[in-house]
């Protein structure tokens, strides 16, 4: 497994390295959610192809109260990780590499971008966008896998790619849970174990609220409303946002007519958690 650092590094390597090329980009802290996504991409580039996975901590997408600074960062441990998985190359550039200090360029999603959780982290798609147009850029990947579980990121990077007319297939991979059903994210180690023991309670409403849409006639903000309160009985839960919208375009859509996606952002003291369910 090679580590690369260098843009320049990058941009060779990606001209030598045989196809299909599958990337996998990450802010490292990997799980097995993450892990989940690498063995996806090596079975798509099967034995001929080859597996690229990025790591950076990608400041443009965090705000200014956000968790930039203590995000966790243990390459070593990513590396020995992948290095099991097969990976055949980590990117891992600084952010000086990656940024000019006079960086005035930035790729920004303009309807999508602007619901969920792009209103309560203005500014954090337009940071997503512009760093994976620069990776896609850098590695020139074949196709690139990404986590359901960031359901309107992989929403948003499908359009982009259609709008820009970027030669990389978005592929979207399920999202890896514990056993009691939480979603698996590096910001879990966050949770205090109260907040641990809550922390189900998202996706436990959302297979409860998919079970009323499919016995029941229920309308949009009634089925959001009894999603809210329902997550809300944990006392130490505080919503930022649940939803039921249309998955391609990320509108608010009425439950009646199928699919839709329930999604939802919840606050366990200051770490905040997002879930979704696709109901087809």
């Amino acid at each position: 497994m090679r580590i690369v650092e260098s843009l320049t590094g990058m941009r060779r390597l990606s001209r030598r390295l045989p196809r299909p090329l599958i990337l996998v980009p990450t802010m490292g802290a990997l799980h097995e959610g993450h892990l989940a996504l690498v063995d996806h991409a090596r079975c798509l580039a099967g034995r001929r192809g080859s597996t690229v996975v990025s790591i950076f901590v990608n400041p443009t997408q965090f705000g200014p109260r956000e968790d930039f600074h203590k995000y966790p960062r243990p390459f070593k441990r990513d590396c020995s990780l992948l290095r099991e998985r097969k990976c055949d190359v980590v990117f891992a550039p600084a952010p000086a590499e990656m940024y000019a200090p006079d960086a005035s360029v930035t790729v920004n999603e303009s309807t999508m971008a602007a619901a969920m959780c792009g209103t309560s982290r203005p500014g954090h798609f337009a940071g997503v966008c512009t760093v994976v147009t620069k990776l896609f850029n850098l590695v020139q990947p074949d196709s690139a896998v990404f986590g359901e579980k960031d359901f309107q990121q992989l929403a948003i990077l499908r359009r982009m790619v259609r709008d820009l007319n970027i030669p990389v297939r978005i592929i979207g991979h399920p999202t890896v849970r514990e056993s009691d059903g939480l979603a698996l994210s590096s910001r879990n180690v966050y949770l205090s174990a109260e907040e641990r023991k809550q922390a189900p309670l998202i996706q436990q409403a959302l297979r409860e609220a998919e079970l009323k849409i499919r016995t029941q006639a229920v309308r949009r903000q009634a089925l959001e409303n009894w999603m809210r309160r329902r997550i809300e009985r944990g006392s130490l839960a505080k919503v930022d946002y649940v939803v039921a919208v249309d998955p391609k375009t990320l509108q608010p859509k009425e439950p009646i007519r199928l699919p839709v996606l329930l999604a939802a952002a919840v606050f366990f003291g200051a770490t905040r958690l997002i879930d979704n369910l696709l109901v087809e």
